[in-house]
């Protein structure tokens, strides 16, 4: 049996969301933060580089979020989830995969600069990263008009990847998405996913360590 060993409000939630799409048995391991809200040192030994989130699958273990989303989606569902080198949208999925990282650069930045870019005077970092934050989201609410998914029009690991971002991170200061009409109708559609809704409730921003 697979399984996800989850750091309270990280990606894993991902993890989580895409084995309730699969519908396939696995085991979460809880791992709550500690006091300074990082990974406790018994989750940093479950992989030699210290990474979140990890899954263990048989004698393998997997970490980096879009990783393990490809590697179930092709090993438990014949790539049902991915769009592959053939398809038209190929180039546009990979990109969507990725660009989280862009994101998250942007967010953590931010959060070193003390949250409140416009507040940073005559600091050509925080210049550049409240410019690229702009852009990134505008980008992305000018590319999702008429659009539900981010690849190939139907359900991808890409909107699997991008969902934590748009949801989690403004609860710690992040950018949000009230004033992007198309990326919030965007998020408001995936969320009617039942497997989302339910992996949420087990390992999303506000869920809790299950009761023995």
């Amino acid at each position: 049996m697979l399984t996800v060993y989850h750091l309270a409000v990280s990606q894993s939630d991902r993890v989580v969301w895409m084995l309730e799409e699969l519908g396939i048995d696995y085991q979460l391991e809880w791992f709550d933060r500690g006091d300074d809200l990082l990974a406790p040192p018994e989750y940093l030994e479950l992989h030699p580089a210290g990474m979140s989130p990890v899954v263990r699958d048989g004698d393998k273990l997997l970490t980096e979020s879009a990783a393990i989303l490809e590697y179930l989606s092709y090993r438990y569902a014949d790539g049902k989830y991915s769009v592959k080198p053939e398809e038209e949208d190929y180039a546009d999925y990979l990109y969507w995969m990725h660009f989280n990282n862009n994101v998250q650069s942007v967010f953590f930045l931010k959060m070193a600069l003390g949250g409140d870019l416009s507040a940073v005077k005559d600091n050509p970092v925080a210049t550049t990263a409240k410019r690229r934050e702009e852009r990134y989201y505008q980008h992305l609410n000018d590319y999702l008009e008429g659009r539900n998914y981010l690849a190939a029009d139907r359900f991808t690991c890409a909107d699997m990847m991008i969902m934590f971002n748009l949801t989690a991170l403004p609860l710690f200061g992040g950018r949000g998405i009230d004033d992007l009409p198309n990326v919030k109708k965007y998020v408001e559609g995936i969320s009617q996913r039942p497997a989302y809704q339910k992996a949420m409730a087990i390992a999303g921003p506000g869920a809790t360590k299950p009761e023995a």
